[in-house]
């Protein structure tokens, strides 16, 4: 054996690995925008989750992935433990398209001409060059994440014809002879072969493609490969395990150990039903037969296809001995806790998954501020020790919000993310902040309830009159950037603007009549330092929701950029006179109530 031959079938490996990865991470990219509205899907229904989890590992090309991403999505309560059993043996059945595109391999010279162009020596070049064009020299939408799809096809396609060409020279030295004779007169060393490979590979798709590969030297037949194949199942789902269950909370383990389970009765109805077949003698014709890449694609799928068949009527035993194996772990039970678990960093995979948890999070601590400033507000009329402690636990959880979302879009914006996604990130970065800020001005509001109360101080009628005006139009302005933000409506982003400004005025009218109070003695010290704090909380609210109306009109803006210049001139033109109008309109409507609040005292 030459040390050439060697290098060529470890550098034709390598390309295979890298190929398939790249391609595979493509296929996330592009498909994890709908990936999790496809999982939520999930019905009760075993056979339909069954089908979801078959496409979806289709798509992305790994079961693996498929069946972490559904153990993030159980951790984070989108679906049920009951909900993912269907998803974990089909994605077991969709690793297997991989080996049904590889065994393109089989296409030879003899074959029509129109089925050259699958040949991979045809595929590999065109698919490489549809990708650097891609990459280069277009610029649509998501055109980079489809030349890389195309590119890691190619270099798949590659690798696998170096490592063929290698092991084809490699075949006058009878190493695979012996080794896979040695395999079926010992099918137990077969079955530990494969499983150590998948285990090192971390990928049963990988696994098997190699063997594909081996399968042109002529000295694969049927009785030592099938052990090989079986092991790989074990050491995959043992990959599959282990990530799942690093830190994870119980039911997210489950789903690590449900697919075990299913892998063992998979992998003992395989070698039951073929050591039936062999005493039988039903396969005997097969048994000695040399198999090809198409052999291998097709046993790999009737492996899988048929013990799913058979054990998923049956697959919530293997839920119910999961829970038995897996025990629940008493904690501190958090209120907000399904919502924190679901910043996985198992979505990464997956951007798409990653940052809607984070918008599902933002939009609670959206929820919890504002909920916050009411209760404050309620403070100022009547104090009510437990509403303050409410209001008190409730800004923890706000900080916990804030510092779980920071760290995790931090790790998240540390992986290889679209141009979408990276806008997305940008902009949850900017507005966490101001949900945090808006959740200490509610803060501060309390406060200074407490602070007056504790002093026996009240607002005069007239300051609270004025006070219910800029209130109703805070009101305005929050619930303008609760559309925006929940909704993407950029009309309603729009709009804040001018409300602020407005607020900025009234604050400083509002300022200069309680100075005049303070003057003729209609309102004491104590109380009007208590208001201006108040002035100055509530002015401070309004701009952290021109914040998020400016993160938001970005972050639309650029998304529309990608997609269609024209639109967004049009979208933009004109704002100037729109803003003015709007807020001549507010500022006219709000300094009249403002004036008739004096003048009904």
């Amino acid at each position: 054996m030459s040390i050439f031959d060697l290098l060529s079938l470890l550098g034709g490996l390598a390309m295979f690995l890298f190929g398939m990865e790249l391609m595979g991470d493509g296929l996330k990219q592009s498909s994890s925008g709908n990936l999790k509205r496809l999982m939520e899907q999930v019905t009760n229904n075993v056979f339909k989750a069954f089908l979801l989890g078959l496409l979806v590992t289709a798509l992305i090309q790994s079961s693996k992935a498929t069946i972490v991403i559904t153990s993030g999505l159980v951790a984070a309560g989108i679906i049920t433990l009951d909900q993912s059993l269907g998803i974990i043996v089909g994605a077991n059945v969709g690793t297997t398209v991989t080996g049904q595109i590889i065994r393109l391999m089989d296409i030879n010279s003899g074959s029509a001409s129109w089925l050259q162009l699958f040949n991979p020596s045809t595929l590999a070049p065109v698919a490489l060059i549809g990708g650097i064009i891609c990459i280069k020299f277009l610029k649509f939408n998501n055109s980079r994440t489809l030349g890389t799809i195309f590119m890691g096809f190619g270099i798949l396609f590659m690798g696998l014809m170096t490592m063929t060409g290698a092991v084809d020279s490699l075949r006058e030295t009878g190493v695979f002879t012996r080794l896979f004779t040695a395999f079926d007169a010992n099918p137990a060393l077969g079955f530990m072969a494969g499983a150590v490979m998948a285990f090192i590979l971390q990928s049963a798709s990988a696994s098997v493609g190699i063997l594909q590969a081996i399968a042109v030297t002529g000295t694969l037949t049927f009785s030592t490969v099938y052990s090989v194949i079986i092991g790989i199942y074990l050491g995959d789902c043992a990959t599959t395990y282990i990530v799942c269950s690093i830190g994870a909370p119980p039911d997210q383990q489950r789903v690590g150990v449900v697919n075990v389970l299913f892998n063992i009765i998979k992998i003992t109805c395989i070698f039951a039903g073929i050591f039936i077949l062999r005493q039988t003698g039903v396969i005997n014709g097969l048994w000695d037969n040399v198999v090809n890449s198409g052999s291998i694609a097709n046993m790999n799928t009737v492996f899988n296809l048929i013990p799913a068949i058979i054990a998923l009527p049956f697959i919530n035993r293997c839920r119910d001995l999961s829970k038995r194996l897996v025990k629940d772990k008493a904690r501190e039970v958090n209120p907000y806790q399904e919502k924190l678990d679901a910043l996985n960093p198992q979505f990464f995979a997956t951007p798409a998954l990653a940052l809607r948890s984070c918008y599902d999070l933002l939009s609670e601590m959206y929820d919890v501020a504002r909920a916050n400033y009411r209760r404050g507000l309620s403070l100022l009329d009547q104090f009510d020790e437990t509403v303050l402690n409410t209001l008190v636990e409730e800004e923890d959880n706000i900080d916990l919000f804030c510092e779980s979302l920071i760290h995790y879009l931090g790790a998240l914006a540390a992986n290889a993310l679209s141009p979408d996604n990276s806008i997305i990130l940008n902009a949850y970065y900017r507005i966490v902040s101001e949900f945090e800020r808006l959740g200490d001005h509610a803060m501060n509001i309390g406060e200074i309830a407490q602070m007056m109360n504790e002093r026996g101080n009240v607002f005069s009628k007239n300051a609270k009159a004025e006070l219910k005006v800029l209130i109703d139009l805070i009101e305005r302005i929050l619930n303008e950037t609760e559309q925006s933000f929940k909704k993407r409506d950029l009309e309603s982003a729009f709009a804040i603007e001018p409300l602020e400004e407005v607020v900025d005025e009234m604050v400083a009218k509002m300022k200069s009549t309680h100075l005049d109070r303070l003057s003729s003695g209609e309102c004491d010290a104590n109380s009007g330092v208590g208001f201006m704090e108040l002035l100055g909380n509530m002015e401070r609210i309004s701009d952290n929701c021109t914040n998020v109306a400016l993160a938001i009109i970005d972050r639309v803006g650029a998304e529309l950029l990608t997609i269609n210049d024209d639109y967004l001139e049009k979208l933009f033109e004109s704002r100037e006179d729109s803003f003015k109008m709007a807020h001549d309109i507010t500022y006219n409507e709000y300094m009249e109530r403002l004036e008739a609040s004096n003048k009904n005292e």
